[in-house]
């Protein structure tokens, strides 16, 4: 025997198993939905820059987002961690706007 335990597996619930494609589906969405805001925001880098702005970060943008996020938010995530995951879309949104801008 080579001494390796093997861990028997059990079925899933159908139950879970249900769950587990609904989230699957979601996720898919999700995303979906993730790079079509992150295409928006990379639209308005260039509507900015052809319009001479040479800033990428708008700070009072970025409150006014999270606000609205904060005021949309009913749970049952919490709010500080639904804010750390847009504040980090934020900064990917402005990481491509600035990629954009060097590769342009």
């Amino acid at each position: 025997m080579s001494g390796r335990r093997t861990i028997p597996v059990r079925p899933e619930l159908p139950e879970v198993a249900r769950l587990r494609r609904r989230i699957d589906a979601l996720d898919r969405r999700i995303v979906a939905l993730l790079n079509e805001r992150a295409e928006l925001g990379r639209q308005v880098g260039r509507a900015k820059q052809d319009a001479g702005r040479r800033a990428i970060r708008d700070l009072e943008r970025e409150r006014e987002v999270l606000l609205r996020v904060a005021l949309a938010n009913l749970g049952p995530l919490a709010q500080a961690d639904l804010l750390v995951i847009y504040r980090r879309l934020i900064a990917a949104t402005r990481a491509l706007e600035a990629r954009d801008r060097n590769d342009g």
